[in-house]
């Protein structure tokens, strides 16, 4: 008996020393998994979801340190009822989990070593029946001695896991036994290899023949029955090969860019599961590195599970220069335990992964930038819409009631570009392409809907700032109000009949050649005016084009 205690004893503190260690190198995970129990469908105890990681914490130490007690013999009362309270409650859990199917992983070993439902329970059955026996031997527990230093161990373990969790939940876990760990493929990742077994399914249809319901199961072929079909009810009989990565895209207004950037020489991506719940100190870190990742050549972009508002308040308050893409929440959350968080790539192969707070250490040598990736239908379709816009306008005789129609349906399908890919840019098609939705919309009456996004790509580089500065122009000389850069001239009438042709006022004429040159214009406004309208260039205000036009 003593020796059967004593092995008990032994299995039973080892597995809970793992089993806390475990869960202590990956406080954050941990804390993701019992906000699964927490939630609704499963114990329906949603309040306790924000104190998930502190509850967390506390468990695995906990659990360490009961270990740590059942191997020195010390506390031995207060240790067997602590170990029996715990195990019998993780029996309850698992067994709940597994009959009902709620939480497919119980998070007992974390990632190291993921078990079924089932395969918890019956571990946990397994320890129940070794601590009840260490119950009915536990006059054969014997303190190790010598006894005066247990609570000094205690304590110093206590101390040395406090510091540990701080030291991961600051960083990152010390091990990391996920599917995206360092020098992982992510694309070989989520490739399924040839001859692995596949999914199967059973097909319950359900048929009313001559007024009773029957059941008919097949694998997936209709049934060859005389009857009414009534529904049909898929069931999965074996999961088949999962790849250690199923669950990762990167999307953008429902396009997949998966490829496109885990093909980039060097990609910097931002990870942060959730824009709302993230550091707001961690944005400031992750400024600073994006911007030298930027001049030094990098591909930077953002991977986020959050809303476009969400996105766009982040963006703007923290200056950041770098798009969001969209990946699942849960994926998120597995690739980075750090909100937000860096993860460097290269050809899909994960390089480094960082904590926010570590995000200088990150070495970032120059680069030669990567070559954009040209949507050629796109730009075939964005060349095509441009010689139709400027086809009648260049001819000079332009038939104005068939170039409406031709107007009319350019900006139909220009309006249908920016909702799918936002501005069609020269990073999306080419420099020579990228100007054509620029030329629908300014002979189309959106301007005031769609310049806030042209000034975007202007900003970005994806369309030239001349462009920019002359939609801009057009748009408050279409308001009657003065223009900025003194791009857009006007024929008037005079009171005497005769036409006089002027450059619409200007804002702070006296500086505009200044504002032209930050711009990009080659020409000051007076060369422009010369070569524009074969006149000198005369500075007009708002009242006197009124009174101009008024005296027609």
């Amino acid at each position: 008996m003593k020796i059967l205690v004593t092995l008990s004893r032994i299995f039973v503190a080892a597995l809970f020393l793992f089993s806390g260690f475990i869960k202590l190198n990956d406080p954050l995970g941990f804390s993701y998994k019992l906000q699964e129990y927490f939630g609704e469908g499963v114990l329906n105890l949603e309040f306790l979801i924000p104190y998930a990681l502190l509850l967390a914490v506390f468990i695995v130490i906990f659990e360490v340190i009961l270990g740590v007690t059942l191997l020195l013999g010390y506390l031995k009362k207060f240790t067997l009822w602590s170990l029996l309270g715990m195990i019998v409650f993780f029996t309850f859990l698992t067994f709940y989990s597994a009959y009902f199917n709620k939480v497919t992983d119980c998070g007992c070993f974390g990632d190291a070593l993921p078990l079924t439902p089932w395969e918890s329970f019956t571990k946990d059955v397994i320890l129940l029946v070794l601590i009840l026996f260490l119950f009915l031997g536990r006059k054969y527990i014997n303190p190790i001695k010598p006894v005066a230093i247990h609570k000094w161990i205690v304590f110093i373990s206590f101390t040395v896991c406090l510091g540990f969790a701080y030291h991961v939940l600051m960083h990152l876990p010390a091990l990391d036994f996920r599917a995206y760990k360092k020098g992982v493929n992510i694309q070989k990742g989520m490739e399924v290899p040839e001859g692995a077994p596949k999914a199967k399914f059973a097909y319950n249809w359900k048929f009313d023949i001559n007024g009773a319901e029957k059941v008919i199961t097949t694998s997936g072929d209709y049934p060859k029955v005389e009857g009414k079909f009534i529904e049909v009810e898929t069931e999965m009989i074996d999961k088949g090969y999962e790849p250690p990565i199923h669950d990762f895209a990167i999307e953008k207004n429902d396009v997949d860019y998966t490829v496109e950037f885990l093909e980039k020489e060097n990609l910097i991506t931002i990870v942060t599961y959730n824009l709302s719940k993230s550091e707001a100190e961690g944005f400031y870190a992750v400024k600073q590195l994006t911007d030298k990742a930027l001049s030094q050549g990098y591909d930077v972009i953002g991977l986020t599970a959050s809303t476009p508002k969400d996105i766009s308040e982040v963006k703007q308050r923290f200056e950041l220069n770098f798009d969001f893409y969209t990946t699942d929440e849960t994926a998120l959350k597995t690739i980075l335990r750090s909100n937000p968080g860096i993860v460097q790539l290269k050809k899909g192969t994960i390089v480094d992964k960082l904590h926010w707070n570590d995000a200088e250490k990150l070495s970032l040598p120059k680069v030669e930038p990567s070559k954009p990736k040209i949507n050629e239908v796109l730009k075939q379709q964005l060349d095509s819409i441009m010689k139709l816009d400027q086809k009648g306008r260049d001819a000079g005789d332009i038939d104005w009631d068939k170039q409406k129609v031709i107007d009319s349906t350019n900006t139909i399908f220009i309006e249908e570009v920016f909702e799918k890919y936002g501005y069609p840019g020269k990073t999306l098609v080419g420099e020579e392409s990228s100007i054509a939705a620029w030329l629908v919309i300014q002979h189309s009456d959106k301007i005031g809907k769609y310049l806030p996004l042209i000034k975007e790509a202007g900003e970005k580089g994806e369309l030239d700032q001349v462009s920019v500065a002359m939609m801009e122009d057009r748009y408050l000389m279409q308001q009657g109000l003065e223009q900025v850069y003194g791009t857009q001239g006007k024929r008037i009438n005079t009171k005497d009949n005769k036409q006089l042709s002027i450059i619409w006022p200007i804002k702070s004429a006296d500086s505009v050649n200044q504002r032209r040159k930050k711009m990009g214009f080659d020409e000051t406004i007076e060369e422009y005016t010369q070569r524009l309208f074969g006149i000198p260039y005369k500075v007009y205000t708002l009242k006197e084009i009124e009174d101009l036009e008024n005296s027609k």
